[in-house]
């Protein structure tokens, strides 16, 4: 529960354990990326070191699952798109995306009621995203 104590107010980012677990689930994502070969055209997309990338996942997640606007106060808009135009993203590496998500929510202990509710909004995020065919 939250300060105010009703069901209500429970947002994803307290049901996943707040700061800690939402830094467990990006911690998670990133090594997944990074080891799984299944995962291999979407970390091609990223630099060599993913330190930065973390991170900003970390702050952009913990506004976007309700919590703190982390991002918003230290980067401003986090105007996804434009951020994401130098990058080819297509339905490979959207899918990619997905996959490694909803291995991630999985795997960091995320509620079997909550994933379906996060992965359609990551659909419809990451979908919106891409900018390329195919």
């Amino acid at each position: 529960m939250t300060a105010g104590g009703t069901a209500q107010n429970v947002t994803p980012y307290d049901i996943l354990g707040g700061d800690a677990g939402v830094r467990a689930l990006v911690e998670r994502f990133y090594d997944l990326m990074d080891l799984d070969p299944a995962y291999a055209d979407l970390r091609a997309a990223h630099a060599a070191t993913l330190g930065p990338a973390r991170e900003k996942l970390h702050l952009f997640l913990s506004g976007w699952l309700g919590g703190p606007q982390l991002y918003v106060e230290r980067h401003g808009h986090p105007r996804l798109r434009a951020r994401h135009l130098p990058f080819a993203i297509g339905v490979r590496e959207r899918d990619q995306w997905l996959a490694c998500m909803a291995r991630a929510l999985d795997d960091a202990g995320c509620p079997a009621e909550l994933q379906p509710r996060l992965m359609e909004a990551f659909f419809r995020t990451a979908d919106w995203m891409r900018n390329r065919e195919g």
